[in-house]
């Protein structure tokens, strides 16, 4: 297929399959963390908020999982930070949550680890 032709067609969405080494447990986090679980079938969660979306699976390896990082583009930072510091997921699940930091590349970001050892950068534009 030539690069000409790829430019006519249409794409809707793209989700990336998050994996998850105790799947009730992370299906949990993520609702506790403010996404709307809309299906579970088969092994495969679908989560979204707003018009961002990803698909949990139960499915985990070690090296796989504390390598795999998401990048949640948001409007303000800041009152995601404080919402998820607020949310008590630290406790409940013992994660990390950072600091909210401005970074070279041009984002004010903070990192959350999910129990499985995904890393979710959720960040603005500065």
């Amino acid at each position: 297929m030539s690069h000409e032709s790829l430019e006519n067609l249409k794409t809707t969405e793209i989700k990336a399959f998050v994996p998850a080494k105790k799947f009730a447990k992370s299906k949990q986090f993520y609702s506790d963390l403010g996404f709307t679980q809309a299906s579970d079938v088969g092994g495969i969660a679908y989560f979204y908020y707003g018009n961002c979306s990803f698909l949990l699976q139960d499915f985990y390896e070690p090296v796989h999982s504390e390598n795999f990082m998401m990048h949640l583009l948001v409007e303000d930072a800041a009152a995601w930070h404080r919402q998820v510091s607020a949310s008590g997921i630290t406790e409940k699940y013992a994660v990390e949550v950072s600091e909210l930091a401005e970074q070279p590349w041009g984002m004010l970001d903070f990192v959350v680890t999910d129990p499985s050892g995904v890393l979710w950068r959720i960040g603005q534009s500065i």
